[in-house]
């Protein structure tokens, strides 16, 4: 391993600096709990670590009238143990909840977990389904990306050279809405993805469906937010046909590998099957706010 240097700058202008002097020669660390299991394999060799913990942005919390605003480095214990955000994003953090041990969630960020790309990254199709955008920060200045738009493929994203995530927004939780995220694994604790599904609706006060988003992870090479899922629900009441429309539409998107833990065509039917009781749930949630 080639020699590297860390850094813990305390503003974001001295994180954009030191990662655009590394001209990609840069990483950025959250929580670190993928980046140093990586650099301890020497599957990365940085010029410089770059230690984003200690700028107050990423480390912030709020809610406003504009809805909630995550800073990227945020841990996931901080994001679950917030009983306001848990109230409003209860399916966010039932994908939070997900990333690892309580140990490593003291120290992993929704902003780590996303920017690891893995496909079956937890967090990421509970984010997604929530619509949160992420605000990026580079040497080209600030921009908003939705958080679908981040994950390219297995350890690739669309950020450029240099740039990081400073937080996520959340939107405002609309009247009668409710969001989920189920997943199936092989064991019930620690263990990895072999589907996953993120729910979120919103309901008019007939009970009919007027806003959805489906998400979906570990069955392509990037988690998924499945628009003719969603089409399937708006403008019904969330009925039998209406879900089956839905877990059709999931299963037509999936284009998972084979593995130990599942073979293509089992994580495909069980896609459908994680879908519908994520959105059932939802709709529960939905019907009691």
């Amino acid at each position: 391993m080639t020699d590297m240097r860390y850094e813990a700058p305390e503003t974001l202008d001295a994180a954009v600096t030191l990662l655009g002097d590394a001209s990609g020669g840069g990483k950025v660390m959250a929580g670190g709990t993928d980046v140093l299991v990586q650099l301890h394999a020497e599957i990365i060799e940085p010029e410089v670590l770059v230690d984003i913990k200690n700028i107050p942005d990423l480390k912030a919390m709020s809610q406003s009238e504009a809805g909630w605003l995550v800073g990227a480095a945020v841990s996931g214990m901080t994001i679950v143990d917030n009983a306001d955000f848990a109230a409003a994003w209860p399916g966010v953090c039932e994908g939070v909840a997900l990333i690892g041990s309580v140990q490593v969630k003291g120290r992993a960020s929704i902003g780590g977990n996303l920017c690891n790309a893995s496909p079956a990254a937890d967090s990421v199709p509970a984010i997604i389904a929530a619509g949160a955008v992420a605000k990026i920060i580079g040497p080209s200045g600030m921009r908003e990306e939705p958080v679908e738009n981040i994950v390219m493929g297995p350890g690739q994203t669309s950020l450029a050279d240099g740039e990081f995530i400073v937080s996520f927004s959340f939107p405002p939780r609309a009247p009668h809405s409710g969001d989920c995220y189920l997943r199936l694994t092989p064991r019930t604790e620690m263990d990895i993805a072999i589907v996953g599904a993120g729910v979120c609706l919103t309901l008019d006060s007939s009970g009919t469906c007027t806003a959805a988003r489906v998400s979906v992870g570990a069955v392509a090479p990037t988690p998924l937010l499945v628009n003719d899922a969603s089409d399937a629900l708006i403008g019904t009441s969330v009925d039998d046909t209406a879900l089956e429309n839905m877990v059709a539409a999931v299963r037509a998107v999936c284009d998972p590998i084979s593995d130990k833990r599942g073979s293509r065509d089992y994580r495909i039917k069980t896609a459908g099957v994680i879908a519908r009781r994520a959105a059932l749930k939802a709709l529960e949630r939905a019907k009691a706010n």
